[in-house]
């Protein structure tokens, strides 16, 4: 493995979901899991995230329409938390659930307002 891109994935990672989050997985890895945890950091956050191309705000953004459209609500509202950190604002998360549903369903959007309405309360944002 890079050890460069694994270092610059791992800063990228814990600066958008948070760095409780991000040590809690990466301890809690054991022999089996750890070697994916490890490439995760490498491959997603430093090689794809880590790129100053699209800005993280921006990249937030399209994740979240991303995890939407493919159904993972328990990865959308992990990374409407990081979408927050990278200057994500509740209108806009609001605004990307009204194109998730005309785009993947009314079905998928009412789960992801779900999922984003949790973390806006615990954010103390609604």
């Amino acid at each position: 493995m890079d050890k460069d891109l694994f270092e610059r994935g791992l800063a990228t990672r814990k600066a958008t979901l948070g760095e409780e989050y991000v040590r809690e997985n990466l301890e809690t890895a054991d022999e089996f899991s750890r070697p994916f945890q490890e490439a995760l950091t490498a491959w997603a956050w430093g090689f794809g995230w880590s790129d100053d191309t699209i800005d993280p705000k921006t990249r937030s953004m399209m994740n979240l329409t991303m995890l939407a459209g493919l159904g993972k609500v328990d990865e959308f509202e992990i990374h409407c938390r990081g979408a927050l950190t990278n200057g994500v604002s509740k209108n806009e998360i609001r605004s990307i659930l009204h194109i998730i549903g005309i785009y993947c369903g009314m079905p998928q959007a009412l789960q992801c307002f779900r999922a984003a309405r949790k973390v806006l309360t615990e954010e103390g944002l609604l």
